[in-house]
């Protein structure tokens, strides 16, 4: 594993690479709030053994990238699509396989219809286009959200339990919460994070909607992986994705709800995989 730091137009955004940069490159977006170490050290390990040259790296305003005023990003998804090409272009990467979860995927999409020539496949996991036909997330997730707060962001163990407490609200029902994971990752992300109140500024970002109004024009392999009790961006989601992107392939992981659970990486990693090397 090998860090690096990008600087471009008075941006930076730090990254991580593993495996052989000579092998296929497989692009990791996160979701909102959440910096690269969600994709998991030992997921990029096992994912990178495959054969392939995987890069993870935070988001604008999470881990160890740039950082703006809470409530004030200044920066659109757009931005965050043109990011992904600048972290590609950092490694001298012509074409990648981008794999995005949550709101990676949301930045993945407009990357396959902005940037289509630098996309080898897409993997949308968890994610959506927010179609308005589709159903709104389970109204006792808001309600739950809304629960919980964080008055100090420099208190280690408050920030830890934040991050506990949310990541309960978004597990699946098939699977045991591992609380001692989460701890010790929210712990990692405490340590590295520059300013980490500015995660919150996820919620603030716009300019996807005249992207993902165009999602039935991605023109490159898709595949979507999504679990049957997500409770955030619900089953239908993803299905809808499979559909009205031409020849999408659909993953469904029975009983995941809005995570990467251990026990479901296996699966996981294959079909990105299989996608990768079959397309």
């Amino acid at each position: 594993m090998t860090e690096k730091i990008i600087r471009f137009n008075n941006v930076h955004i730090c990254t991580e690479s593993f495996g052989d940069i000579r092998n296929p490159t497989i692009l990791l977006i996160m979701g909102a709030t959440a910096s690269m170490i969600w994709w998991e050290e030992e997921f990029c390990n096992r994912l990178s053994n495959q054969g392939f040259h995987v890069i993870r790296y935070d988001n604008r305003d999470v881990g160890k990238s740039i950082t703006y005023e809470y409530g004030h990003p200044q920066y659109t998804f757009e931005d965050l699509a043109d990011d992904a090409i600048q972290v590609l272009d950092a490694y001298k990467v012509d074409k990648a396989h981008i794999v995005g979860m949550s709101m990676g995927g949301i930045i993945t999409q407009i990357v396959a219809l902005k940037h289509p020539s630098s996309v080898l496949t897409i993997s949308l996991v968890m994610t959506s286009n927010y179609d308005t036909s589709l159903p709104k997330k389970n109204r006792k997730v808001t309600e739950a959200f809304e629960k919980i707060s964080i008055d100090n962001w420099q208190d280690k163990e408050k920030v830890i339990e934040y991050v506990i407490d949310r990541s309960k609200v978004l597990a699946g029902p098939k699977h045991p919460f591992n609380e001692e994971k989460i701890r010790k990752l929210a712990g990692e992300d405490f340590k590295r994070t520059t300013k980490l109140q500015s995660m919150e500024n996820h919620q603030y970002v716009k300019g996807w909607g005249s992207y993902l109004s165009r999602t039935h024009e991605i023109n490159v392999p898709t595949q979507v992986i999504h679990g049957t009790k997500d409770p955030v961006v619900p089953y239908e989601h993803g299905a809808y994705l499979s559909k009205i992107i031409p020849n999408a392939v659909l993953v469904t992981l029975d009983g995941a709800g809005h995570e990467l659970h251990y026990n479901d990486w296996e699966e996981i990693i294959n079909a990105i995989s299989k996608h990768a090397v079959s397309s």
